[in-house]
């Protein structure tokens, strides 16, 4: 009894991921468009490379719609345990196809598709445990935290400096870490290289998740994530946003700077924005 119901999924859930699937797939053939694109620039500047990111992070986030609109359902911690080990087995059994030639573009997006749909259940599915909104402020005051203490003095350190060593003189295999780094292009780069972690995607999931559930439109250029079809091609969260400064700030510096820090810092200011107005509106009435 315990197989089916690991496999199971409702009509309505299973449609969307299969579209989430056909999703990635798309996005990550899209990225390697843009790489073959970026090659043909003579002289690529910061506003090009900016430009790059900033089209295949807004593609990305298009492929939030159809996971906000999976459907809750019934969940052990088996379920989850087992997924969340499936997924990772399959990251890292992509990683050890061998790397080089004309499909490593390829092969490099298809990857960093597949982190990106992971990331992307594993952050519907935390937002689905914060029964109360202000349960995200301690949370994100922890993550915070956190992630800058393991920047700082921690283990992130030595993985950023393992990494910059390794993507300047490539030689032997990638360091371990670099199974969940999201690697994109852009202009001047002779390959996709890492730009953000798994867990800065997961937080922008995560963030647009809970915004859906307490009825924050966090959308910059249009209706709220629930609208579904008029949100489609419209929709730009602010923690996307937020990950996409932090990503060009540590461009601009030439410096790996945490950006799960500042997705967090910005988004609960906008959600005290968003919500503290209506509190007093509502006081005053």
């Amino acid at each position: 009894m315990m197989a089916p119901r690991l496999f199971s999924f409702s009509t309505t859930n299973r449609r969307l991921l299969l579209l989430l699937i056909g999703g990635w797939l798309l996005w990550s053939v899209a990225v390697v468009g843009l790489w073959s694109l970026g090659r043909e620039l003579a002289s690529p500047s910061y506003w090009w490379s900016a430009a790059f990111i900033f089209v295949q992070l807004y593609l990305a986030v298009q492929l939030l719609l159809p996971a906000l609109l999976l459907e809750p359902e019934q969940r052990t911690r088996i379920f989850y345990l087992f997924w969340l080990t499936g997924l990772a087995l399959l990251i890292w059994a992509v990683h050890q196809l061998p790397d080089g030639g004309l499909w490593s573009p390829l092969l490099s997006a298809l990857k960093t598709g597949l982190l990106l749909f992971s990331g992307t259940l594993v952050g519907i599915s935390l937002a689905r445990y914060v029964n109360r909104l202000w349960e995200v402020v301690p949370l994100c005051l922890v993550m915070m935290l956190a992630d800058f203490s393991s920047w700082a003095v921690g283990p992130t350190a030595d993985f950023a400096r393992q990494i910059e060593d390794y993507y300047r003189m490539p030689e032997g295999p990638p360091p371990l870490i670099d199974m969940v780094l999201v690697k994109l292009t852009y202009p001047g780069a002779t390959g996709l290289v890492p730009v953000f972690g798994v867990s800065d995607w997961i937080i922008v999931v995560f963030f647009a998740a809970v915004a859906r559930r307490y009825q924050i439109n966090d959308n910059l250029i249009g209706p709220g994530g629930d609208t579904g079809q008029q949100c489609r091609g419209r929709y730009l969260p602010v923690s996307v946003v937020a990950l996409f400064m932090a990503i060009m700030l540590a461009h601009t510096s030439g410096t790996f700077i945490p950006a799960l820090p500042l997705i967090t810092l910005v988004v609960v200011v906008f959600y005290l924005l968003r919500i503290l107005p209506k509190k007093l509106f509502r006081m005053k009435n």
